[in-house]
């Protein structure tokens, strides 16, 4: 590869007609917002240039427009059925014991009455531990910061599933 030329994932998504390229990005980030700016954006050079697109439309997002692409996501230590994205991305709580997933259950219920919906961390790599230490620090803030904290860890989630949506074969 020349550092002129695309690479090959990156091309693909950048060849895909409007419609199936709008599907990909909806299965990385539920908000439409989100989706419709980084495909008006479309060709990215490099995939660099789609990460910065994504900060960037990320950036913007309203607060409506974050409580859809929140909606998109199961609560930590319950992946939605069949969905092998979520299964992956919440490894770390596939060994929890039973008490420490009691506990997830319980913090989750929590933080969704607090806030208002499912509390959201980038969980790829963390421990089942890591992830409830991090809802029971959390639950505390104010909602304005919190809101916050879940635009960076969306797009943590948004930037590691963009980069499998155009990794190379």
């Amino acid at each position: 590869m020349t550092p002129t030329s695309t690479p090959p994932g990156l091309a693909r998504f950048n060849e895909l007609d409007e419609h199936a390229a709008l599907a990909a990005l909806l299965e990385a980030c539920a908000s439409t917002a989100w989706a419709e700016r980084l495909l008006a954006a479309r060709p990215y050079a490099t995939p660099e240039d789609l990460g910065a697109a994504s900060d960037a439309a990320m950036a913007a997002l309203t607060t409506a427009d974050l409580e859809e692409a929140m909606a998109g996501h199961p609560p930590i230590g319950r992946p939605a059925p069949g969905d092998p994205t979520s299964a992956r991305e919440q490894r770390g709580m596939a060994g929890a014991s039973g008490e420490l997933r009691a506990q997830m259950l319980e913090l989750n219920l929590a933080y969704q009455e607090r806030f208002g919906h499912v509390f959201l961390i980038c969980a790829t790599g963390r421990t089942a531990e890591q992830m409830r230490d991090a809802v029971r620090e959390r639950i505390g803030n104010p909602p304005e910061q919190e809101r916050e904290i879940v635009r960076t860890e969306l797009g943590m989630i948004n930037r590691i599933r963009l980069d499998r949506l155009v990794e190379e074969d």
